[in-house]
């Protein structure tokens, strides 16, 4: 999701790190091990998914799909642990899957199954993974599973599913040269060697002077701690739309990406009076091929900073935000959070580090797959949780339209307001469209 690498660094291999008892955490996860202690009682950070199975289950088979999963990957057998003050990770050499099976008699009841399911974590525990099988009936089923997200991103997710279509197939899996720590301990090592350093100088520069704070018109006052409460409000851009936007991207040589990021933050200037705006957008992390099939938190978020300021005519904007996201592919290696350090002392503790706001481009997490005697499909679980004032999902539709779910805390917007602000979202996307 989100932006992927332009060119493969020039780093050196990740290799296999010794043997130890216990491994640093990667930056990513440092962060997310913070923000869990602020509120170790909140589900903001979990990572629900659910398949849905129809045919003839073979309930052993797919226990023990989750077992051979858990002890293939490293990072759900990973707990964390304080040591001489500082959070480490564990691995357990073995850990029990945490599978539990239940009957619902009804269709109705699958909501509130599901939202019964989601649960905290506790961080010292291993496995940060959990998984329930929900049967409706003899032949239909739901596999939920629950994990946190300071062992697992989006790609893990897809990658856990397909392992788990494969292990309950009875195909053979090739086996992981790597695992999680080997690229927290190969991240450390990079960054106190100063291979990085190039990208830091980068990203100071880009976000030099004083930040601009993202103030939209709020219905609520806003919470003096982090409120992650949330819901969110679906929107169409239409055929004829996405057509004319593609149309642009030709002229001048832009992605989608580009022209969504051009207008979401066009969007924030006009909502928020301001010529300054910064947007964040998650980038996969994973440009090494060697990390393919491996589950962990490799997200990095990148800052988007660019002025819409109205005197600049939209091509020339968005040849700025061009060049502006090529450059952030260029430099997405370096940890968000050592930019959020350096930056953001005097931050509000009820706002993010540098944004506020979020842009996610993201490929159809629907899919369907063939398995013996089953037909899966994903099935999208409730989960009200906005990490930001406002993140906008957006994806590509096989029909030629994109789906644009508006992600917003409900502790500052009536859903309302955020209706019409896709209106007015919908209606500038138009008129790029039809004027640039």
């Amino acid at each position: 999701a989100g932006i992927e690498r332009a060119k493969k660094q020039a780093c050196p291999e990740i290799k296999a790190a010794a043997g130890k008892a216990m491994y640093p955490l990667s930056f990513a996860q440092k962060r997310l091990y913070a923000l869990h202690q602020l509120a170790k009682d909140s589900t903001s950070y979990n990572m629900p998914a659910a398949l849905e199975l129809r045919g003839n289950l073979n309930r052993n088979r797919l226990k023990k799909a989750f077992t051979t999963l858990i002890n293939r990957h490293e990072a759900l057998r990973t707990s964390f642990v304080l040591h001489n003050g500082e959070a480490m990770q564990h691995i357990g050499s073995h850990a029990e899957g945490n599978w539990t099976e239940l009957e619902i008699e009804s269709e109705s009841k699958l909501n509130e199954t599901m939202q019964s399911f989601v649960k905290p974590f506790d961080l010292q525990e291993a496995p940060l993974i959990r998984a329930s099988l929900a049967s409706l009936d003899s032949d239909r089923h739901y596999l939920l599973l629950d994990m946190h997200h300071i062992i697992a991103d989006g790609v893990s997710i897809s990658t856990l599913m397909q392992e788990f279509a494969d292990i309950y197939s009875g195909k053979d899996l090739q086996p992981l040269t790597l695992q999680y720590k080997d690229f927290a301990v190969w991240q450390h090592e990079q960054f106190s060697r100063g291979e990085l350093s190039r990208q830091k100088d980068y990203w100071l520069k880009a976000l030099e002077g004083e930040l601009p704070v993202l103030d939209l018109p709020l219905d609520k006052q806003r919470p003096l701690l982090p409120d992650f409460s949330g819901d969110t409000f679906a929107a169409q851009i239409d055929r004829d739309t996405v057509a004319k936007l593609r149309h642009v991207m030709e002229e001048t040589g832009t992605t989608l990406y580009m022209i969504l990021l051009a207008g979401f933050s066009i969007f924030h200037s006009k909502l928020s009076d301001k010529e300054d705006i910064s947007v964040g957008s998650p980038a996969a992390g994973r440009g090494r091929a060697e990390l393919e099939g491996v589950i962990g938190m490799f997200v990095n978020t990148l800052a988007m900073r660019s002025k819409p300021e109205g005197d600049k005519t939209f091509r020339e904007y968005l040849d700025e935000v061009r060049a502006i996201t090529l450059a952030a592919v260029d430099h997405q290696d370096f940890p968000f959070e050592e930019i959020a350090r350096h930056l953001d002392s005097r931050r509000e503790v009820n706002r993010n580090p540098i944004f506020d706001a979020m842009l996610v481009l993201q490929n159809s997490d629907d899919f369907k797959m063939e398995l013996p005697g089953l037909t899966l499909s994903s099935h999208k679980l409730p989960h009200q949780i906005s990490k930001f004032d406002l993140t906008l999902h957006a994806e590509e539709q096989a029909d030629g339209t994109i789906r644009c779910v508006f992600e917003y805390s409900t502790a500052l917007f009536e859903k309302a307001t955020i209706a019409r602000w896709a209106d007015h979202f919908r209606e500038l996307l138009g008129n790029i469209g039809t004027h640039v």
